[in-house]
């Protein structure tokens, strides 16, 4: 009876398991590295700093800093300067809008949402461009603190920030799961 009881527990689990891996796949989920390949031809690629066109200081190089980190951790490029490598990663931080998305009743502004769009290229060394986006978007909600503008300027940054990361993910993985 013990015996009967354990091998069902040890189907349970593994059908469990294959249930879980199988609505991993079928929602378009998939394991970070697994299935990136590099463009023929290129195993080093350099990241520039992007030119910031928004009115928001010191934006460029989150990220210009968090798309050189995704390729550095993935190890699937490595990243070296633009003279060494065989692709060169470009472009700008082309706008950031930031509005009102909810008022208190005073109608003040209680939240925003900052959204941000990126303009950028790989090229071959030759020039050739590899892969592009030219309207590369995300945005974050944040809360405004109308009583304490360094807190709401605060939560702006970390809203950018967290934009620059997933932003950066993106860029990384559409790159790669394009070859």
């Amino acid at each position: 009876m013990e015996k009967e009881i354990l091998h069902l527990k040890k189907i349970w689990k593994t059908t469990a398991a294959l249930v879980l891996l199988a609505s991993l796949a079928g929602c378009g989920y998939h394991f970070k590295g697994v299935g990136l390949t590099a463009p023929a031809g290129v195993r080093t690629i350099a990241v520039t700093v992007l030119e910031n066109r928004t009115s928001e200081s010191g934006i460029e190089s989150h990220f210009t800093g968090d798309i050189a980190y995704e390729f550095t951790r993935s190890k699937v490029l490595r990243v070296v300067g633009a003279d060494a490598a065989d692709a060169v990663l470009s472009g700008t931080v082309a706008s950031l809008v930031s509005d009102t998305i909810s008022h208190d009743a005073k109608f003040m502004s209680d939240e925003r949402r900052v959204a941000i769009t990126l303009d950028l290229a790989v090229k071959r060394r030759d020039g050739e461009i590899i892969w592009s986006d030219r309207a590369l978007s995300g945005r974050e909600v944040f809360k405004v603190d109308s009583s304490d503008k360094l807190a709401t300027e605060r939560n702006k940054r970390t809203a950018i920030k967290a934009i620059s990361k997933r932003l950066a993910e993106k860029v990384h993985d559409r790159i790669l799961l394009d070859f």
